[in-house]
């Protein structure tokens, strides 16, 4: 199947230029499956500790139109993830919109940070502990959405469920880029499974900007595909799931624990 990547900028949505930037390159690979950066259909709020309850309420309006036009998109599958208010709770779910049933909630954020420019525990509020895959068009999928990838039990618990794509939606800065690929990476083969993700790239507080490059690593080695870049917003690759499958059977998936 073939699997898209991307890097934007977190104002992306400000005019259709980037979506039909994507229109394009998703008609010219035609791709299967893309993925998008984390909540990506709004400006990026956490940066600032200032909490503003109307501006969530704004986010979570621009998501619900965005998730809309999705049916624009020549993809079956599309996946990011998005703020949501759900009995007078603030999360980030991460979610899966397909051509043929549309939008389906999966999995929310578990793992918050809080510090300058990604202030999300102060923002909203953890999920439940919900780590499992779900199967689409017989394809294993599983989530961990920016921050819970450095938490490589979860990662060892999708492999026990034989997962085949790992998406991790993201909003990493610049200066860490390395940390961030060394972690994708690590996710991919802990899991056996192909790690996805993508990120936003230019501004975000005064001191740093989002880092951009987003990834596709293969699962064996955890060797790296391809990256995004700002010369090349969007990356589509075309990968063999069997791969992922046959990862299982060796070191060090097949170790016992």
């Amino acid at each position: 199947m073939k699997v898209t990547v991307c890097e934007l900028p977190n104002n992306w949505t400000e005019s259709d230029t980037y979506w039909n930037g994507l229109i394009h390159h998703l008609e010219t690979k035609k791709s299967d499956l893309l993925v998008l950066p984390e909540m990506p259909f709004f400006k990026w709020i956490t940066k600032s500790n200032a909490v503003d309850p109307q501006l969530w309420h704004k986010a979570v309006k621009e998501h619900d139109k965005w998730i809309d036009r999705l049916y624009e998109l020549p993809v079956e599958m599309t996946i990011a993830s998005r703020p949501i208010i759900e009995n007078s709770k603030h999360l980030n779910r991460g979610f899966i919109f397909t051509r043929e049933k549309g939008y389906a909630p999966i999995h929310d954020k578990y793992y918050l940070p809080d510090e300058p420019g990604y202030y999300e525990a102060s923002w909203y509020d953890r999920g439940k502990e919900n780590f499992d895959t779900i199967r689409i068009n017989g394809i294993r999928i599983g989530f961990l959405i920016c921050t819970e990838i450095w938490f490589t039990k979860r990662a060892r618990q999708y492999l026990k469920q034989n997962i085949d794509i790992l998406v991790c939606p993201r909003a990493t800065p610049k200066t860490k880029v390395d940390i961030w690929v060394t972690g994708g990476k690590s996710a991919a083969i802990v899991s056996g499974a192909f790690c996805l993700s993508s990120n936003y790239n230019g501004p975000n507080t005064r001191e740093e900007d989002f880092g951009g490059t987003g990834w596709i690593i293969e699962p064996e080695r955890g060797d790296v595909l391809g990256t995004t870049s700002l010369d090349q917003n969007f990356l589509t690759i075309d990968i063999d799931i069997n791969e992922a499958r046959n990862a299982k059977k060796t070191y060090p998936r097949y170790v016992e624990e």
